[in-house]
C-alpha cells in the first residue's frame, strides 16, 4: 500500500536526565551527528541554515526552530528534490527525567515498509540520543 502522507506516528523515549539537559544537548545542531544518523555524519552552517551531507538522502538543508523555554526541536528538512519535510519534535518533562517524541509523518507515495524503515531510524536515533546522555 501507498500512503497518502496523512498518517502519523509518534515515537518516543524517556530518557533518565533533567529536560533543560537533554533540550540543551538535542538542540545544538553540532550534536546532531552523533545520534541523529538519519541526517547523515556532518553537518555545517550555512547562510540560511544548517547543512546536513545526509547519506541516504544526499545534501539537505535543515532548518531549525530556533531556541525555546518550550522543548520544540522541530525542523524543517529540505531534499535534493527541493521537497521539504516537516518533523515536529519535543523535550517534555517526566518527572526528574524527560522524553523526547518525534512525530513521524507519512509522506504522499511512500509504502508501508518504507514508513516502517523510517520508524526504525528515527527510533534508532532516538535511542543513541538516550545513550549519550544517561551515560555523560
Amino acid at each position: 500500500m501507498n500512503g497518502t502522507g496523512s498518517e502519523s506516528r509518534h515515537l518516543s523515549i524517556r530518557v533518565d536526565r533533567p529536560v533543560d539537559e537533554v533540550y540543551a544537548y538535542a538542540s545544538d545542531p553540532a550534536n546532531l551527528p552523533a545520534w541523529a544518523h538519519g541526517l547523515g555524519g556532518s553537518i555545517e552552517k550555512a547562510a540560511d541554515g544548517w547543512i546536513a551531507d545526509s547519506s541516504p538522502l544526499g545534501r539537505v538543508q535543515v532548518a531549525f526552530a530556533p531556541r525555546n523555554d518550550l522543548g520544540v526541536l522541530d525542523h524543517h528538512v529540505t531534499l535534493p528534490s527541493g521537497e521539504t519535510v516537516y518533523n515536529p519534535v519535543r523535550v517534555i518533562a517526566d518527572g526528574r527525567a524527560s522524553e523526547v517524541v518525534f512525530t513521524l509523518r507519512r509522506q504522499p507515495g511512500t509504502t508501508d515498509a518504507d514508513f516502517e524503515r523510517d520508524a526504525g531510524m528515527v527510533a534508532a536515533d532516538l535511542a543513541r540520543l538516550k545513550e549519550l546522555l544517561e551515560s555523560a
